[in-house]
């Protein structure tokens, strides 16, 4: 899978990409993320990729032009399956849709600033728009960086336990149960005995009692 991001600062995305699973997908070729700065695409002498909006008001907005000249560069290249625009009212990330993405083909997240983009863009051009909360950033770096993890994790031979993303929080609408690690004992607090049995089905039966215990308390929302 390759995922292409555009941006006007891509040094928001220089962290993300270089360490842990995401950098260790990359490096066994399971994963490829280019970043593009937008700014490159712009035809202006000053790399101008932003402008007043018509009819008034507060705030600029993102051109057309260069992000339309490096969408079709792209995608005379390459197929995609999907062209994503980061932004607050966009369908919010579930674990559902990160399962459906990790199976297409190459994706393209668009990253807004300022006011957003042109909204010819979005009628034109995007395919898919994605939130990752009720809230607004400065920026859709954060966004697409957090998109592009929870799609990567999902890629057959990224985690070194394949089974390990199957048994993630929300994959069958239940939260993770808790989960415990040496030494059995510290300052009186011990692990469940049920844990250090060695009884593989009462164990399983324990982890499904406590994460619909758990999704009850915390996130009922998800039992409907």
């Amino acid at each position: 899978m390759r995922i292409d991001i555009l941006t006007v600062v891509p040094a928001l995305l220089d962290g993300p990409f270089s360490h842990s699973i995401l950098k260790r997908a990359q490096d066994r070729g399971l994963a490829e993320v280019h970043v593009h700065n937008i700014r490159d695409y712009s035809l202006h002498k000053q790399k101008q990729v932003d402008d007043y909006q018509y009819g008034g008001g507060a705030g600029m907005v993102m051109t057309i032009e260069p992000i339309a000249r490096v969408i079709d560069q792209l995608k005379s290249e390459r197929d995609y399956s999907e062209v994503i625009y980061m932004t607050p009212d966009g369908e919010v990330l579930e674990q559902a849709l990160c399962n459906q993405l990790s199976l297409g083909g190459n994706l393209i997240l668009l990253c807004g600033h300022y006011k957003g983009v042109d909204e010819r863009v979005r009628e034109h051009y995007i395919t898919k728009e994605i939130s990752i909360g009720s809230f607004v950033l400065s920026g859709g770096e954060l966004a697409a960086a957090v998109v592009a993890d929870s799609i990567i994790r999902l890629i057959p031979g990224v985690l070194n336990d394949e089974t390990s993303a199957l048994t993630d929080s929300f994959q069958d609408n239940l939260l993770s149960p808790p989960v415990y690690t040496r030494p059995e004992e510290y300052n009186g607090w011990r692990v469940p005995d049920v844990l250090l049995s060695g009884n593989t089905a009462l164990v399983e039966k324990w982890r499904e009692d406590q994460a619909l215990k758990r999704t009850q308390e915390r996130r009922p929302d998800l039992l409907d």
